[in-house]
Formats: C-alpha cells, sequence, structure tokens
C-alpha cells in the first residue's frame, strides 16, 4: 500500500522533533534516501511524525556492533531533518520510505517521551555565505573529478552529470556528491558535520581522489584483463587457421607427434604394463589440445616411459685376470674391496641371474671410496652413475613427485637410471651417512626399498607409477661415520672398512699416482721433476696429518706450482725433490711428529684414539698436590671418558694395599688428570687402560716406559675389554715411533688386518687384566735417575 504524503509549502523547522535513529544512513539536506524499517518501535516513530509534523531527525549512530553486525546507541550530535515523501507499508508489516533532507542540525539534548519516543531538542545549521577564490577552485576541481567519476563508473548514471552542474550552491554540491560517492557511513558522517564550506569541500575532495584513483585502477586491470582475453582468442583463431592449412598440406602437426610417440612406441623393449601405460597416455594425448597445460604434462611422461632403459643391459665384463689388472692399476691397496669386487665377478661367472649384495665403503675422508667406484665399474664393462647424498633431505629427491604436481619429475635414481642408459649400471650412493629428515620426510627411509635386493625389483617412482626392475644394478655406497646411518639401512648393506694409509703406503701412492697427475696438471714434464721417497715421507710426516692423500696431493701441487714459475720464467733446469730443499718449496714444517714423551716420566701415559682421520697419540697427564680428596679432570672430555677416570681412581683406591699405597694418600692428596689439545672434544672407553696407568704411576711413583702406547676399556675388576680402530691406532703408534702397543686380548684377531710394516717396527702384547698392563708399562723407581740440582 503506498501513501503519497504532500509536502506542506512552508518547511519551518521546529525546535522539537522526534529522533529516527540509523546505523547505516546519513540523509543530507536536499537529498532523497530510500529507508527500508522492520523494527517495530521505528515503525511506531513514523505513524507519530505522519500524524503530527511529518518530519525527524535522523542521525547516525557512532559505535558499530560486534562482529560487523547493527550499531549500538550514542548517537552523533549533528544529523538532518528529513521530510517523509512517500511512504509503502509492504504485506510483511515493513515500511519503505523515501526521505527528504531539509536541513542541518546540532541535537542539544535528547528526551524519551511517555509512548517511549525519543524527542531531540534541536538548533537549526545554516551553511555560512562564502564566495571567496578558494572555495571557486574547489568547487570547480569537484565537479571535473566527479564528472570523471562518473564517466568511468557504469553504476552511475549520465544524469548525475547534469544534475551536479545545476548546483551553485557550494555546500549542496558537496552533500550532493557525498550522497553518491561509494564512502562508509562514518565518512558520510564526517561531511555532514562539516559545518564549514572549505573544510567540508576539502574533505569530499580528498575522498573522491582516493575514490578515482580506485576507479582508474580497475579501468586499468578491466583493460588487462580484456586484453589478455582477446589475444588467447587471437592466438586461438590463428592456431585453427594454421591447422587448417596443415591439414590442406597433409601436413598436420598433431598426428605427425602422436605417429612418431606411436613408432618409438613399437620399437621400445619394455614389460607389457609400461606399453599399455604409454599406449593409453599416446591415444590421450592426440585428443588433447596442444595449447592445454596438461598437453605438456602428458607428453613429459610419454617421453620418460619410452626413454627409460627398461629391458637394455650392458654386457659384464667377467674376466677376472683383466679386471684385478684394472683395479690394480688404479689404487694401491684397498685389498679388501679388491677382493669382494673379484668374488662378486666370480659368483656372476658361475651364476649368471644372482642377485649382488649391496656394498658399503666406510672410511675416512680421502682413502679413495669414490674414485675406486669408477674402476669398479671399467673393470666390470658397466655404465657409472654416481648421487650424493649429502643434504639429503626431500624423501621425494628418491620417490620422484607426483604427477599433479606442477614441474612433477622422476626422483634422482630414476634419472640417473636413464642418464645411464642402462638398467644395470655400478650406481654409487656417496655420503649416505649425511641424509637429513624434516617435513618433508625421510629419505633414509625410502632407501630401504632402493637397497633392499628382496623389494628393489618392483621399485616403484611416484612420477612413474609403474615397477622399475633395480635388482640388477649393482649399489655401492659409501660413509665416513656407521653411527648416523639408520640400523636397518645398515642391516641392508655389506660394510667393508677403508681405514686410512700408513706412510709407506702414502709414499707408493703418492709416487704412482699423485706426483704424475699434480706434474701433468701443472703443466711440467716428468723428465724434469722428480720427488724422493725420503721426501714425499717428511712430507708426509711434517706438512700433512690425515687418513687418505687429498691433502698430501695438493702439498705436492704447491711443489709443483712453484716449480712451474721458474720454469714460465725461462729456467731449464731440472728439479729433484729431497729431504735438504723440502723446506725451501713448503716453508716450515706445518705438523710436530707425535714423539710425546722422549723419555720415563711418572704420571705422563701414551693412549691411543681413533678419529674420522685416523688414529692418533693421546697424552694423558696426572699430577698431585696437597688437599682434601678432590679429582679434577680436564681437555673437554666426555661423559664416557669421565667414567673412565672414575673408574680408573675406584680401582687404585680399592687396590691401594697390592701397589703400597698409604690409606691417608687419596685424603690428603687432589688429583688432576689432564689431556692436552684442550679445544678438541674427546671421548670413548677405550682410554681406560692408560688413565690407570698414568693415575698408578702417580700415585706409586714408578715412571712409565716412554715406548709403550695402549688403548682398552677397563672395569671395576680390572678387566680389559676390546675396543675399536686398532689398525689406525696400530699406525698412530708406528708413526710415533712406538715399540710396543698394549692391547686387550679379544682384539687379537684384529692383528691380521694391520699391515706387515707396523708389525714389523713393533710388538704387540695382548692383556686380559690392568694388572699385566702396569707390571708391563711402569718402572721400577730405582730405575729413574733423580733431577741434577741447578
Amino acid at each position: 500500500m503506498s501513501e503519497e504524503i504532500t509536502e506542506p509549502k512552508i518547511l519551518k523547522i521546529p525546535n522539537r522533533l522526534p529522533l529516527f535513529l540509523t546505523d547505516d544512513l546519513v540523509v543530507f539536506p536536499g537529498i532523497i534516501s530510500p529507508v527500508a524499517v522492520s523494527d517495530k518501535q521505528q515503525i511506531h516513530i513514523i505513524n507519530k511524525t505522519l500524524e503530527d509534523e511529518n518530519k525527524l531527525i535522523t542521525v547516525a549512530l557512532k559505535k558499530p556492533g560486534a562482529n560487523g553486525g547493527a550499531r549500538l546507541g550514542d548517537p552523533y550530535n549533528i544529523g538532518c531533518v528529513a521530510f517523509v515523501y512517500k511512504m509503502w507499508r509492504m504485506p510483511d508489516e515493513t515500511i519503505r520510505m523515501l526521505l527528504q533532507g531539509i536541513n542541518r542540525v546540532r541535537i542539544k539534548s535528547i528526551e524519551t517521551e511517555k509512548d517511549d519516543i525519543q524527542q531531540a531538542i534541536i538548533e537549526n545549521l545554516k551553511d555560512p555565505a562564502d564566495d571567496n577564490i578558494r572555495i571557486k577552485a574547489l568547487i570547480r576541481t569537484l565537479k571535473d573529478k566527479f564528472g570523471e567519476v562518473i564517466d568511468k563508473q557504469q553504476n552511475l548514471p549520465a544524469e548525475l552529470k547534469i544534475a551536479m552542474l545545476n548546483i551553485i550552491e557550494p555546500g549542496a554540491l558537496a552533500d550532493f556528491i557525498a550522497s553518491n560517492l561509494n564512502i562508509t557511513v562514518d565518512q558520510r558522517q564526517e561531511i555532514l558535520s562539516a559545518l564549514e564550506l572549505e573544510t567540508r569541500l576539502t574533505t569530499i575532495l580528498l575522498m573522491l581522489g582516493k575514490e578515482l584513483d580506485l576507479v582508474r585502477l580497475g579501468e586499468k586491470i578491466q583493460g588487462e584483463v580484456t586484453e589478455s582475453i582477446e589475444k588467447n582468442q587471437h592466438e586461438y583463431f590463428l592456431r585453427e587457421q594454421m591447422k587448417a592449412i596443415r591439414r590442406e598440406l597433409g601436413e598436420d602437426q598433431e598426428n605427425v607427434e602422436t605417429k612418431e610417440l606411436a613408432e618409438r612406441l613399437k620399437e621400445l623393449d619394455a614389460p607389457e604394463k609400461v606399453k599399455e601405460t604409454a599406449e593409453k597416455e599416446i591415444e590421450k594425448l592426440s585428443r588433447m589440445n596442444p595449447a592445454s597445460a596438461e598437453y605438456n604434462v602428458v607428453r613429459t611422461y610419454i617421453d620418460w616411459l619410452l626413454d627409460l632403459p627398461w629391458n637394455i643391459s650392458t654386457k659384464d665384463t667377467l674376466k677376472i685376470s683383466e679386471a684385478k689388472i684394472i683395479l690394480e692399476r688404479d689404487h694401491y691397496g684397498l685389498q679388501d674391496v679388491k677382493d669382494r669386487i673379484l668374488e662378486y665377478l666370480a659368483v656372476k661367472k658361475l651364476k649368471p641371474d644372482s642377485r649382488g649384495s649391496i656394498v658399503c665403503f666406510v672410511g675416512p675422508p680421502g682413502v679413495g671410496k669414490t674414485s675406486i667406484g669408477k674402476s669398479i665399474a671399467e673393470a666390470m664393462g658397466r655404465k657409472f652413475v654416481r648421487m650424493s647424498l649429502g643434504g639429503l633431505r626431500d624423501e621425494a629427491e628418491i620417490r620422484g613427485h607426483r604427477r599433479t604436481y606442477i614441474g612433477a619429475l622422476p626422483g634422482r635414481i630414476i634419472q640417473n637410471i636413464k642418464r645411464a642408459e642402462s638398467n644395470n649400471p655400478l650406481f654409487m650412493l656417496d655420503e649416505i651417512d649425511k641424509l637429513g629428515a624434516d617435513f618433508r620426510g625421510d629419505p633414509a627411509s625410502a632407501m630401504l626399498e632402493v637397497l633392499d635386493p628382496e623389494q628393489n625389483n618392483s621399485f616403484q617412482d611416484n612420477y612413474l607409477e609403474l615397477d622399475f626392475d633395480l635388482s640388477k644394478v649393482m649399489f655401492i655406497v659409501t660413509a665416513n661415520y656407521l653411527e648416523t646411518i639408520p640400523p636397518p639401512l645398515r642391516d641392508r648393506m655389506e660394510i667393508i672398512n677403508l681405514p686410512g694409509y700408513v706412510t709407506p703406503e702414502k709414499v707408493q701412492i703418492a709416487r704412482r699416482y699423485l706426483v704424475p697427475r699434480q706434474i701433468e696438471q701443472n703443466g711440467l714434464s716428468a723428465g724434469k721433476v722428480s720427488f724422493t721417497d725420503k721426501a714425499l715421507e717428511q712430507i708426509i710426516v711434517y706438512y700433512t696429518r690425515e687418513a687418505g692423500v687429498r691433502t698430501l696431493e695438493r702439498t705436492i701441487g704447491k711443489v709443483c706450482r712453484k716449480i712451474a714459475v721458474d720454469v714460465a720464467s725461462g729456467s731449464r733446469k731440472k728439479y729433484k725433490i729431497s729431504v735438504k730443499n723440502v723446506k725451501d718449496y713448503l716453508g716450515a714444517p706445518r705438523v710436530s711428529p707425535d714423539l710425546f714423551n722422549r723419555k720415563p716420566r711418572v704420571g705422563v701415559a701414551t693412549g691411543l684414539a681413533w678419529t674420522a682421520v685416523g688414529g692418533v697419540m693421546l697424552r694423558i697427564e696426572a699430577i698431585s698436590m696437597p688437599g682434601n680428596g678432590k679429582v679434577q679432570v680436564t681437555g673437554r672430555l666426555g661423559d664416557v671418558m669421565k667414567e673412565s677416570a672414575s673408574i680408573a681412581i675406584s680401582y687404585m683406591k680399592a687396590h691401594a694395599t697390592e701397589y703400597e699405597i698409604p690409606n691417608e694418600y687419596f685424603k690428603q692428596n687432589d688429583i688432576h688428570v689432564h689431556i692436552p689439545e684442550g679445544a678438541t672434544p674427546k671421548d670413548g672407553p677405550s682410554a681406560g687402560v692408560t688413565l690407570t696407568t698414568a693415575l698408578a704411576s702417580l700415585i706409586t711413583g714408578r715412571p712409565v716406559r716412554h715406548d709403550i702406547a695402549m688403548t682398552g676399556e677397563i672395569t671395576l675388576e680390572g678387566d680389559v675389554l676390546p675396543i675399536g680402530g686398532l689398525r689406525e691406532k696400530s699406525v698412530a703408534a708406528a708413526r710415533g715411533h712406538m715399540k710396543m702397543v698394549l692391547c686387550p686380548a679379544d682384539n687379537e684377531a684384529d692383528l691380521e688386518d694391520i699391515p706387515d710394516i707396523v708389525k714389523e717396527k713393533m710388538e704387540f702384547r695382548f692383556v686380559r687384566s690392568i694388572d699385566e698392563v702396569l707390571n708391563t708399562a711402569l718402572l721400577p723407581k730405582q730405575k729413574v735417575k733423580a733431577k741434577k740440582p741447578r
């Protein structure tokens, strides 16, 4: 039902009118605004208004409600008197009406009548007369900018521009623009509350500038989108025309491409399942638009299926004698490795379909773990591929990514098989002990399937989603440490330890391989440069300390580079590097030899330790001083070594009577045990024997033989338990010119692994108890001469 309300001829504004609160509407003077009313209290206010003056005060509320809901109480103090221009009563008992703003008013106070209608006591506000040149400039700028907004925005009718141009009053112009601008309720209220004309015009100009910037940006984005659509349509029409031309010429590229793939499929030597999958993908490709993104994904997948060597193998060279010659030619020593490869070839020759085990070379850096892989591949006649696992943290690097991901590819296992162009290469997995793990998965777990001969005949890459037979691949794994390899993975591998080289072996390696290679790499001729064995030995002992030979090769290269400088300067003499002139090329020695004790001393014993770069000698010192029985251990020791020191002290206390130690000794003296090179962390139980010997020497006053080194774990009962790394430790003892090594009796079987040259230099004595160690290592008191007073 529509009710037309006749506007009174004279709009006289009384000083008291009903208050109509709004939460999303600001009415401006002279502007007609549509309003929908559903609240019963507000409908009651409207009905009361129509009965009386037909005018009311519209005021916006300040504070917005929670979660963007209706605004709460506390209205603004500036509102607008509005006349109910037209009203419709809807069937759902709501009201729709048009309010025409009349004038700004200030609310002085609000009173509530008996019928709960709020009445506002108001003050009528008039726009001040202001016609200065700044106001005129603002009016012109506003009209220009709002006219541009009307032109660019489709939701604003063109008639608004005509209406705007006919407005002369500056205040009315600001109200007109604010009512049609896309701004918030608070921004509209800010303009309504601006009583000074210049302030009102400046405020609306700032808001209009922001709106115009948004309109221009939207227009630019729309233009770019339209241009992109038009470009795609243009390209589509061009492609269709090119297809039509090719069809007329009989050169349909799509058919040619699918035909080529079909021909490659016919020649593919692969399992039936692979051929069926490739055939389906080729058929799928033929029905696809080359311009689609999916086309390249399918094409890449087909190329991988057709390029992989599913059934292509190289023929193994099974001549044991030739393989032995190649292995001996490229590497000195490493007899265990060479024997294992010859065993593999022998079994392969007798049983061609046998599955080989996974071999893991463990040893310090620079001993030839990686380089021997190439020699093994050459000896067997296989392709060689190498994959470094150091720092690998993503499981997808092993298994590949699923094709649903953009840019997906097979894992590095399959990629290297494709690069090898055969399904039985020698595959070297370098640095497996340095695999990592994070939120992307655990690569070590993915390697379980790869390195299991019982499972890897059906290895499934996430990208291919087809079984690939890895059982014919010979995997060789390298590592520096076994401890960081997960036990399930370690269980799948045959461990071969590559110990460090002793000095005579390094001399031979340098003479056979390193010196010739460095002479060639530095542009010198073999006839002009030579090294004596003694010179090489001096370089090894005094300028390098390592288990391998990398530093040795760099040091030899340094000598060759200095010679190259002389040769490039015109020198034609021959150069012979001997003990006398090594220092001229390399300077002062960088490493002091392990000659710790040149004479027997009390409280000082020589131990042996294993490190990643080979064996080293440990000097363990013990001193006592008056005190109350405290024991201090220093030298950056680990918990295990500290426990060994505690065991040694406890053993000596328990056997004080046997070694004629006074009962009050441990109460009246403090003991300090120290292992030099305090910046280097040290740990492990094998120093237990040496710690006990040093303490026994200190407490009994009996000196320790200076030519004996020892190793072994000790128990509280005095038993000597076996240790690891005896070969490396014995090499370190030989390097330090020791005459005897005391080691656990349970390590006697390890004597076979010790080089003959080391066994010739030293005596190995195997002991079962600490008493045997002390009886051998400690000298009687009277055999040590007292120091002469100065």
